[in-house]
């Protein structure tokens, strides 16, 4: 059998975390220059805070400058359509775009130069290697592909370290098992919630994931690998590791598991990483919840300085056990910002409240958390009841909805009001789904 290297840039991955801060530091002073000499927007921020570009040498001094919203970039938008004047790279040097769902308005794109592209398909790779990816692996994508950025990033990364790679893209998923099983796929790329949508599916066709070929599910897209409950229960269905790989339009990648699955690793000789407290914005302890807030240290196309991911994250910089020096996202994404609910002074985040329904004997593949009007109190914004609408496998409703709330009782220390309701009642979704239901009138 072949011997491959345990790293793919073992000077990279390994940098004694003190040099990597000083790269940061380097790279931080010209990209800075780079966005106020190339983006009218980018001037115009510097400008109003009387911000020079050679000021900014440090992560402390970026502090001086405010946040990227989102609402920046659709403003931006609609001020200079089709590209913004967020652009910093001329328009024929950009050679990808791709955008936001447009769920809450016009799709907003991003866009790459093939600098851009390079550096993105290395840092995937990078993440995938370090979960054991290798050329003798056989890759299938179920990632989507049309305007979205995971299912070329995933082909990307696995072409160039020279795995056989499928687009199986987001649907069909019998011929998807199928791929599986006439290909060998070892490694398979998708949402936890197709990953558990072809439980049923596999079921139906009279096929044990467990026994398929697929030892390395990468999940994506959303919440779900890092959450001990949805992961136990994702290696079980597919007698594969499952592991998390953490991403947006805007920062392809973010952060991503590696072997160990010990907390996703950053990137941090492409982006700096911040952690703020979501009211002050001051910047919050190693092991705190808070804002994740992200720097671009060499995009060329559309760089973002402090993007606001609205994700809520901890961050340890205590090396790993695998030898890499990068920051770890400990249980990777906790919540939105919006979506962390407090029941009665408790904080709680819809990855907590699915990790303890995952681990319940009889509870189904899918829930909701609900708030309507019934639990809000409009003058507080907090939430006076934990509503939540499971689906059962278990026949045995009463006792199964007893045990829920007793483990709710124990591990949060809230006491849930539990609707139990056949197993199929909610709509299963191949790309993103969303568990917290807001029904306010």
């Amino acid at each position: 059998m072949m011997s491959y290297r345990a790293y793919w840039d073992q000077e990279i991955e390994t940098m004694d975390h003190a040099e990597l801060l000083s790269l940061q530091e380097q790279k931080l002073q010209r990209q800075m220059q780079y966005v106020y000499d190339s983006s009218p927007f980018y001037r115009e921020v510097f400008d109003e805070r009387g911000v020079r570009p050679e000021s900014i040498r440090t992560a402390s001094d970026l502090r001086r400058l405010p946040f990227t919203r989102k609402s920046d970039l659709k403003s931006r938008l609609e001020a200079a359509p089709p590209f913004s004047d967020i652009l910093c790279a001329p328009v024929e040097q950009a050679i990808r775009t791709h955008t936001s769902s447009g769920t809450t308005g016009k799709p907003t794109p991003m866009f790459w130069t093939r600098k851009d592209l390079d550096h993105w398909s290395d840092m995937y790779a990078r993440a995938m290697w370090s979960q054991g990816a290798r050329p003798t692996d056989v890759y299938q994508c179920s990632w989507g592909f049309s305007w979205f950025v995971g299912g070329l990033g995933g082909m990307q990364a696995m072409e160039r370290l020279g795995a056989l790679s499928i687009p199986a893209g987001s649907a069909d998923a019998k011929r998807q098992i199928q791929s599986i099983l006439d290909y060998g796929v070892t490694i398979i790329s998708l949402t936890p919630s197709f990953a558990l949508y072809f439980g049923g599916v596999a079921e139906e066709m009279g096929v044990e994931l467990s026994e398929a070929p697929v030892r390395h599910l990468i999940c994506g897209g959303e919440p779900g690998a890092n959450i001990p409950g949805t992961r136990q229960k994702l290696e079980q269905l597919w007698g594969a590791k499952a592991y998390d790989g953490y991403g947006s339009l805007e920062f392809q990648p973010t952060a991503w598991d590696c072997e160990t699955q010990s907390g996703p690793h950053g990137f941090e000789d492409h982006v700096l990483y911040e952690v703020v407290d979501p009211e002050t914005y001051e910047p919050i302890a190693e092991g705190e919840s808070g804002v994740l807030v992200l720097t671009h240290l060499d995009r060329e196309a559309m760089p973002l300085v402090r993007w606001w991911t609205n994700d809520v994250v901890r961050f340890t910089t205590e090396p790993c056990s695998c030898g890499r020096t990068h920051l770890r996202l400990p249980g990777g994404v906790q919540s939105r910002v919006d979506d962390m609910l407090i029941v009665k002074g408790i904080n709680v985040f819809p990855s907590a409240v699915e990790d303890v329904i995952r681990t319940i004997p009889g509870v189904g593949e899918e829930f909701r958390i609900v708030v309507d009007n019934e639990v809000y109190d409009r003058d507080t914004g907090n939430v006076q009841k934990l509503k939540l609408v499971i689906e059962q496998d278990d026949p045995d409703s009463e006792a199964l909805g007893s045990r829920i709330k007793e483990e709710f009782r124990d591990r949060m220390s809230v006491s849930p009001e539990v609707e139990l309701v056949a197993s199929g009642t909610f709509e299963r979704s191949t790309t993103k789904t969303n568990r917290l239901t807001w029904d306010l009138a």
